[in-house]
């Protein structure tokens, strides 16, 4: 069996969690704190779409936009000589592309619950809007917060019709779990693929699983 799925899929779910979080509670908190509902409003649905959107459309997108023909990605390719589609960096971003509507939601929904007071009261005693933020707002969401973070971890580890279009299905670079299990039931190696398939079910059930234990324990409610 081939272990290199495994390992880019693992280093490609560590690598976008990071961005995805850092991106899911930035767009959170910007939604929340913006005054104008018609603002919010249109931010809420770009943020969102990539969770409607059919991840292929998503990949599609992704393609036009970083595609060494496209005005930007030729502008990455000629000035830092970085060329995304087909490459693992383009794995990571069909990742985050698609896992980010689910951390920015559940992240959003956490902040708009956390009660105004506590952030006034932490304003009053000289804390700067940074502070608040880290110090008040993401500790009291948290249990939300995680959540967004679980079920964002889940979907980048299972990420199919995006990462083929824009990473492409290159055994040892970017064919990741999925493409993995695609790939063998293509060739007819039904055994290897069912261990993939395992793997990648074991992954999310576990991380489900210590979701729901730590909800029970903070008392979260599903």
């Amino acid at each position: 069996m081939d272990y290199t799925p495994i390992i880019i899929s693992v280093r490609t779910v560590c690598v976008s969690i990071v961005v995805t979080v850092i991106l899911g509670l930035a767009a959170a908190k910007l939604v929340v704190s913006l005054k104008t509902r018609w603002l919010r409003t249109v931010l809420d649905g770009i943020f969102t779409l990539p969770l409607v959107l059919p991840p292929t459309v998503a990949g599609f997108l992704l393609l036009y936009i970083f595609g060494v023909k496209r005005p930007f990605g030729k502008f990455l390719a000629e000035v830092f000589g970085v060329k995304v589609p087909f490459s693992w960096a383009a794995t990571v971003l069909a990742a985050v592309v698609v896992s980010f509507p689910l951390m920015y939601r559940a992240s959003r929904g956490a902040i708009e619950q956390v009660d105004p007071e506590l952030a006034e009261s932490a304003r009053s005693m000289g804390a700067n809007e940074w502070v608040v933020f880290t110090r008040v707002t993401i500790p009291v969401a948290g249990p939300g917060i995680l959540t967004g973070i679980v079920l964002a971890f889940v979907r980048g580890l299972g990420e199919f019709g995006a990462t083929t279009m824009i990473a492409g299905n290159i055994s040892g670079k970017t064919r990741t779990l999925p493409l993995a299990v695609y790939s063998e039931v293509a060739a007819g190696n039904m055994d290897t693929a069912g261990v993939y398939v395992l793997l990648l079910a074991a992954i999310s059930f576990l991380a489900v699983v210590a979701l729901n234990i730590f909800g029970d324990r903070r008392g979260i409610t599903h």
